[in-house]
């Protein structure tokens, strides 16, 4: 009788245990964005190195097309800002309050800015005017796909590996390359994803990645539209998804970024 009764309770067991199995592997892929618990999971991650510099030289896009500009200027200064040998452009105060002092040019910083990473050596590739609308070949090209902004960094003398996200790219291949660059010093990943995956309001997206959290299985977005959307993990499948998305001429991806 008692062996009948325990046989009748194993579908409420199982029932619990699935239930909380789903319970983790839902709070595994929502999206988790810049609180508490996300700090935590920065906190245990072993892989992020890379987020030190870059929040040390975070910025916010100013508009909706700046998003590939900003993450460029943001990762161009944290690879070298204050290394020897490395001039960074100079960003002069303004010729209104220049006139009140006696030594202007000391008033002056040296950074790289959203308007400076498209600067006059990458016309060739895409202008800031293009960017923001102007027709090529009688065809608008809002911001930057992926390879453009590659091709900017290799014209700021960086190197640059694009990784195209396509169906012949592995799950495990991505994955195992974000988290090496995240472990190692003095490189950058940086990503160009489709948001809609997410369930994020929006198009196509570039912003740096800043740390991994194996518990988890996701990635931080460092998002440079803060006002839109804050840093945010992601877990590793849903983000690899929104990078295997189409773009004008090929899929999204991602770049792995260090200085020559």
């Amino acid at each position: 009788m008692l062996k009948r009764r325990f046989f009748y309770f194993i579908p409420y067991i199982l029932g619990i245990f699935f239930s909380v199995n789903s319970c983790v592997a839902l709070s595994n892929s929502r999206l988790l964005y810049w609180n508490s618990e996300a700090f935590e999971r920065l906190s245990r991650s072993e892989s992020k190195v890379d987020f030190y510099p870059l929040s040390n030289h975070f910025q916010s896009q100013m508009d909706s097309f700046l998003c590939g500009p900003t993450t460029g200027a943001i990762v161009l200064n944290a690879l070298r800002m204050g290394k020897k040998g490395k001039i960074l452009p100079e960003i002069a105060l303004n010729k209104k309050y220049r006139r009140y002092l006696k030594n202007p040019k000391a008033s002056s910083i040296f950074r790289y800015t959203p308007e400076n990473f498209m600067d006059q050596r990458i016309q060739k590739v895409k202008t800031l005017e293009e960017l923001y609308g102007k027709a090529i070949n009688k065809d608008q090209d809002f911001g930057l796909q992926l390879q453009q902004i590659h091709e900017i960094f290799l014209s700021h003398g960086l190197k640059s590996k694009i990784r195209v996200v396509t169906e012949n790219l592995s799950d495990e291949t991505v994955k195992s390359e974000l988290i090496s660059n995240l472990k190692t010093k003095d490189d950058y990943v940086v990503i160009n994803y489709k948001r809609s995956v997410l369930g994020q309001k929006g198009f196509g997206h570039i912003s740096p990645l800043g740390a991994y959290d194996k518990k988890t299985d996701s990635f931080l977005i460092m998002d440079v539209n803060s006002s839109k959307y804050s840093w945010v993990w992601v877990s590793s499948k849903k983000l690899i998804k929104a990078m295997r998305t189409f773009d004008k001429v090929t899929n999204r991806g991602y770049l792995l970024l260090s200085d020559s």
